[in-house]
């Protein structure tokens, strides 16, 4: 029988989930990328075929590097967004908007906020742009929805003071649709707020053409697909063979902080498996970012996965803590220069929770995450001795060198609190880094990291490792010395 993770290791390979989507001006053709082929499916329904992806010609911009382009739907000028550096460290981008129109004239509009991408057209009282960019004033947050008029040249925050988070937009006719995390759900609305579609799982790679929109879906126990509409349907079956698992069970979470906050979660039981079968063995899953979240979708991927250990026989917790997406701006930004504190009670209130209610066992406990996740999972044993086992994959353990050496420099210097040459140490970043109190590590930890990887390069892997490794001899020449 061929075992959940084979599966799952057949469609990293295969690349099984449909990427770049894009539907044709008049809505009757979904493109989409599969592993290295493209291939073309018809909106309503039907047989799929291969096809070459679309070449686009993007203007120059002097010594500015064109990072998105859109036409207006009515033919007028092309909307261009720039960044004076090529990088993906936010602080140095320095974006700014463009028009060019058919003549080649170019008319610049300005610097526009951190992160901007997602250009989209709206015709309101005249031609606006409307863009995604991370909110004012920090690069540690929430996602927001701007609008500039291009007739007064005012910008407005769409989604301000909302508890929702925009991930994407896309060209509908004359005006956007938005792809909105909210909690565990995902939602398609129209730039006036208008809910279009409700996704009880994950969406992601929302386009538009014509009256159709299209976007990629995965629900509890279904695989990622292409769903096209209105009326929303399914319209690829692209992993068929995973149809036929019996999966963990997987049920929705709501609690509350220490402080109050309202929190949500899931739990993955393992198959066939209810509450009242525990306690079980409980693995947590700390999602990164730390600007990501766990949806109601299928828990399985390349990353440590829920229904991976779940088939297993553990329990599996996923927690939203605090500074992830989909309820707000401000539930987002809390944790700048302040990683690891509230959030880290946030998840162990959860842990807590579950042990009271009998699910989980408090003598088989293990923690583990990818990136942000894997930096939660190595301060979480500089915080506790009480899991049997943690996996730090691909995980920060000192914030000051991240900012000196990853490719999202600013970035983690907002979520550090510090970099490590501002002013005389010790710094702010200190407090908040694994590296700091690795000597209080008692927990067995495996440590995975990429040796390629540019985000969080390796060496905050080698750092951890060094520091374990000492102290394991240094415990070793303590109290086994004939």
């Amino acid at each position: 029988m061929t075992t959940v993770d084979e599966l799952t290791a057949e469609l990293v390979v295969a690349g099984g989930v449909p990427r770049e989507l894009g539907l044709s001006p008049d809505g009757r053709l979904v493109t989409y990328r599969l592993g290295e082929e493209w291939w073309q499916v018809p909106a309503r329904g039907g047989s799929p075929r291969r096809t070459e992806p679309a070449e686009d010609a993007l203007p120059v911009l002097g010594d500015r590097h064109v990072v998105e382009s859109v036409r207006r739907p009515d033919g007028g000028p092309l909307a261009v967004l720039t960044w004076a550096e090529d990088t993906l460290d936010p602080g140095l981008q320095r974006p700014e908007l463009h028009l060019v129109e058919q003549d080649g004239t170019v008319r610049d509009l300005g610097r526009v906020e951190a992160e901007a991408s997602s250009l989209t057209w709206w015709r309101k009282d005249g031609w606006h742009l409307v863009y995604l960019a991370r909110t004012p004033p920090g690069l540690v947050g929430g996602l927001a929805v701007f609008d500039r008029d291009l007739a007064t040249g005012e910008t407005r925050n769409l989604t301000a003071g909302t508890s929702s988070c925009p991930v994407e937009l896309a060209q509908a006719g004359d005006e956007p649709v938005v792809l909105v995390a909210e909690g565990l759900e995902t939602v398609v609305r129209r730039i006036d707020g208008e809910e279009v579609v409700r996704i009880p799982g994950l969406a992601e790679s929302l386009t538009a053409g014509g009256d159709r929109i299209a976007f990629v879906a995965s629900s509890r126990y279904e695989p990622p697909d292409i769903w096209c509409g209105p009326p929303f349907t399914r319209i690829t079956d692209t992993r068929p063979e995973l149809r036929g698992i019996r999966w963990g069970t997987q049920e929705r979470l709501s609690y509350r902080a220490a402080d109050g906050l309202e929190l949500d979660g899931l739990l993955v039981l393992p198959p066939g498996k209810t509450r009242d079968d525990g306690p079980f063995s409980l693995v947590t899953i700390v999602h990164g970012g730390p600007y990501g979240r766990h949806t109601d979708g299928l828990r399985l991927g390349w990353f440590p996965s829920g229904q991976w250990l779940a088939t297993a026989g553990h329990a599996v917790f996923l927690p939203n803590p605090r500074g992830g997406q989909g309820h707000g701006h401000e539930f987002a930004a809390t944790v700048a220069g302040r990683v690891g504190q509230e959030e880290w009670t946030d998840i162990l209130t959860g842990i807590d929770l579950l042990i009271a209610e009998g699910v989980a066992d408090p003598e088989r406990l293990g923690i583990g995450g990818w990136s942000h996740g894997g930096f939660m999972a190595a301060w979480a044993v500089t915080r506790t001795d009480r899991f049997k086992a943690a996996l730090v994959g691909a995980g920060i353990s000192d914030w000051g060198m991240l900012a000196a050496t990853g490719e999202y420099g600013s970035a983690e210097a907002a979520l550090g609190g510090s970099t490590g040459w501002e002013g005389p140490g010790p710094h702010p970043h200190d407090r908040v880094s694994p590296i700091s109190y690795a000597s209080r590590i008692r927990t067995p930890v495996l440590i995975v990291h990429g040796g390629a990887d540019t985000n969080v390069p390796p060496s905050q892997a080698e750092f951890l490792h060094r520091a374990l490794l000492r102290r394991t001899r240094e415990w070793f020449g303590r109290y086994l010395r004939p």
